[in-house]
């Protein structure tokens, strides 16, 4: 890479080596989307000519226009610039130069040590082959919840202990209430980002020996403290993507692993409407790109998918946002998880999410045979998917969850 962009870059207001980039090498340019969010700037290697124009439009000394030029102190931004410009670490050693990165460069602020450990062969066996057998079965897993239970608080938090940690510290928005006997997840305050419902089967003991420093503050909170103290991801842009997989186009990642079966698109009578990419790409009321937009004989109601004919691989439409098909009011689910020893006592009336940020929802909760539970809501619930959580609260207090197996009418 010829140039390299340092610490000092982040928090710049002034982006002056954007402006007399004569090719637009630099990136997040002022037209992307990234450019308000962005921490830092890189420079793309296959786009930059070696003009050098922007080492001296820089007003904060950021730009070096050779690795011997990079002073030792910011010697991180070298391996870990390249990794900026792909957004998302595609290996362990891209990972590690991000942390480093940003822990080298606050080191004596944090003053902490850095340890690395490698996690692919339990998240693999664990997280991703489930993963990937959910979405061959024609479902739609949320791996962040198995990879909460099984890497972060099982796989890291052993680690820690290992290195003779009492207890381990996330950036989770939640908070928890101990008592004397029992540990309890609660809400984060921020209920906008609120992440209890991912961490919906973790147990207590694995709770107890855990902290939440910011789970009682909002992000634009945790934003300014960080600002304050001058770190560099204070302005970071969120994470949306998949846990461990990030943001990267789902479709090109997913047909890496499973081979795609296209086949046919049928309304609720059996008509044929068009033709699918594979059934493992199409989850419950999904509206965007089925292709089937402008057809004779239908209105002009958007099309939504109502369900997959495994059997015959066929994936079944229907018209309209309000369309009966896409509400139910009843599910059942399977391998209930409570995250306390003493588990709720069904049946049991309590409030339960099927969705990350859905509002709670008021519902009953009875026991079926084969460790099945049957939720009824009080209100219709829209796209209620398989492979999927519904999780349950108390208030702001999680109970814990279950894999959704079907909807009910």
């Amino acid at each position: 890479m010829p140039f390299v962009i340092t610490d000092p870059c982040v928090g710049t207001k002034d982006t002056a080596c954007v402006d007399v980039c004569p090719v637009d090498c630099i990136h997040p340019r002022k037209d992307e989307e990234e450019f308000e969010a962005a921490t830092i700037l890189y420079v793309h290697p296959e786009e930059c000519i070696d003009c050098g124009a922007c080492v001296p439009a820089c007003p904060v000394t950021a730009i070096y226009d050779s690795v011997e030029a990079v002073p030792e102190s910011q010697a991180m931004f070298i391996e870990a610039n390249e990794v900026y410009r792909l957004g998302e670490p595609e290996t362990m050693e891209q990972a590690e130069a991000i942390v480093k990165a940003h822990i080298e460069a606050h080191g004596d602020l944090l003053a902490i040590d850095l340890h690395t450990v490698n996690f692919a062969k339990e998240y693999w066996d664990n997280v991703f082959e489930h993963f990937l057998a959910e979405y061959k079965s024609g479902r739609t897993p949320n791996p962040d919840v198995l990879c909460n239970r099984e890497i972060k608080f099982k796989a890291f938090l052993d680690y820690a202990h290992t290195l003779g940690a009492d207890l381990i510290a996330t950036g989770h928005y939640v908070q928890k209430e101990e008592t004397r006997f029992e540990t309890y997840l609660l809400k984060g305050k921020d209920s906008n980002k609120d992440q209890s419902y991912f961490l919906c089967e973790v147990n207590e003991n694995c709770l107890h020996n855990s902290l939440f420093p910011i789970g009682d503050l909002t992000k634009s909170e945790v934003r300014k403290i960080a600002a304050r103290l001058n770190f560099s991801t204070h302005n970071k842009k969120d994470s949306t993507g998949i846990c461990f997989i990030g943001e990267r186009k789902f479709k090109d990642f997913l047909e890496r692993y499973i081979p795609a079966h296209p086949g046919d698109i049928e309304d609720s009578d059996g008509q044929s409407l068009g033709r699918h990419n594979g059934l493992m790409y199409y989850t419950y009321g999904q509206r965007q790109g089925l292709g089937i937009g402008g057809l004779k004989n239908y209105s002009e109601s958007a099309w939504y998918v109502l369900g997959k004919d495994l059997e015959r691989n066929v994936l079944v439409v229907g018209q309209g946002n309000e369309n009966n098909d896409l509400y139910s009011r009843k599910l059942t689910a399977a391998q209930p998880k409570w995250i306390n020893a003493e588990a709720p006592k069904l049946p049991l009336h309590c409030s339960a999410k099927i969705r990350y940020r859905q509002s709670d929802q008021s519902c009953a909760v009875k026991q079926l045979p084969n460790n099945q539970i049957e939720v009824c809501f009080d209100d219709p619930q829209r796209a209620v998917t398989p492979g999927q959580y519904v999780v349950f609260y108390q208030g702001d207090r999680c109970l814990g969850g279950a894999i959704i197996e079907k909807h009910l009418r």
